[in-house]
């Protein structure tokens, strides 16, 4: 997506309206665009931001980033990797019987069930990760990107 599509079609659209005017207007018309170029790009960066909220919101995995390769804006999609449980199996498992306010396993259940694994699994990696010290390094509403010159 090129931005300075997007103000050339600006500059177009108002260099038409400033010819049904006389000379002052159609400088007046020139230097408005000068001055809105950069606020056009805010703009357009703050609406591919909120569309990426929103998809993020809808899909099942993944997530969509808004990144910048120079000013030219582009949607991405990144989907998630499989995290990698680290924990030491020796082939044995242990049975534990955990009791759980009710709020908190409906919380569990619910975060398993967006992830796609069962609640063992859920309970598994969130348990693993504490042991470690890693966090999630994703949450479902939050918006990651780079930028490059």
């Amino acid at each position: 997506m090129q931005l300075q599509r997007f103000v050339d079609a600006l500059q177009a659209d108002l260099t038409a309206v400033a010819e049904l005017g006389d000379e002052a207007t159609s400088e007046a018309a020139g230097r408005l665009v000068v001055t809105l170029q950069a606020s056009v790009g805010l703009r357009l960066l703050d609406a591919l931001s909120e569309a990426a909220l929103e998809l993020n919101d809808k899909l099942p995995t993944g997530h969509v980033e808004v990144r910048l390769a120079g000013q030219d804006p582009e949607l991405v999609f990144v989907g998630d990797e499989p995290e990698a449980v680290s924990t030491v199996d020796d082939g044995h498992t242990a049975r534990i019987t955990l009791r759980l306010p009710d709020a908190l396993k409906t919380t569990i259940e619910a975060a398993a069930a967006q992830e796609g694994v069962s609640v063992n699994t859920w309970i598994v990696r969130a348990l693993s990760r504490s042991s470690t010290g890693t966090q999630a390094s994703r949450s479902g509403k939050r918006l990651t990107g780079y930028a490059k010159s």
